[in-house]
């Protein structure tokens, strides 16, 4: 007998603090409605926009860009996507491959476009750390090799405290462009301590010895 009195005292709380509250528990469900289809809709879209800048990175890879016309295609769809899927793995993978294929052929001008492209597409906070890296990194080879140093350092400056070998022996070659050997040294150790193939740990003990 309690025990169903209990349960109606319960019931009759809960009743009233509903029919008190019944416009803000009304206000809270709508809302906790409208926030799930909208991210169940940036979702669709977000597939969608993939499937399609997916056909178009397809038609751009497959583009002879060694003709003339090739180029011109390859040119129009990469176009297509930045205006339209920028924000699709698609497109900063097709920013990689045109940035790379302008350096390979010397057309430092031309790298240094896309990589900066790159680089623009994956800042921020909600951004693709590790392709910004590469963006920023191939720069800083390009600058290096043109013998704008200070652009070059300049590239490789937010990664002051970095875990990449790399990123400190190419800080290293620059720094002994800049006759600054005992700067040089410090990055090369520091290259040396994070390389784990003999081959790189071999290099930059030459480049030590160099100095």
């Amino acid at each position: 007998m309690n025990e169903v009195f209990e349960n109606n005292t319960a019931l009759g709380t809960i009743n009233s603090f509903v029919s008190k509250n019944r416009k803000f528990l009304l206000i809270t469900l709508v809302t906790i409605l409208l926030i799930v289809l909208v991210f169940i809709s940036i979702n669709f879209l977000k597939n969608v926009n993939n499937e399609k800048a997916g056909i178009i990175y397809s038609d751009f890879i497959s583009q002879d860009i060694s003709s003339e016309e090739g180029r011109l295609i390859s040119d129009k769809l990469l176009t297509e996507l930045l205006n339209s899927y920028k924000k699709t793995g698609y497109t900063k993978i097709a920013v990689i491959n045109k940035a790379s294929f302008y350096a390979q052929d010397n057309q430092i001008d031309e790298a240094i476009k896309y990589f900066e492209i790159l680089r623009d597409l994956t800042s921020g906070l909600s951004g693709d750390k590790l392709l910004n890296k590469i963006a920023n990194v191939n720069l800083a080879r390009i600058y290096y090799s043109i013998k704008d140093y200070e652009k070059a350092l300049e590239m490789l400056k937010k990664y002051d405290s970095s875990s990449s070998g790399m990123v400190y022996e190419i800080t290293g070659d620059i720094l002994s462009k800049q006759d600054k050997p005992d700067l040089a040294k410090a990055q090369y150790l520091l290259a040396k301590d994070l390389y784990t193939d003999e081959v790189s740990i071999d290099i930059v003990s030459m480049k030590i010895a160099n100095l």
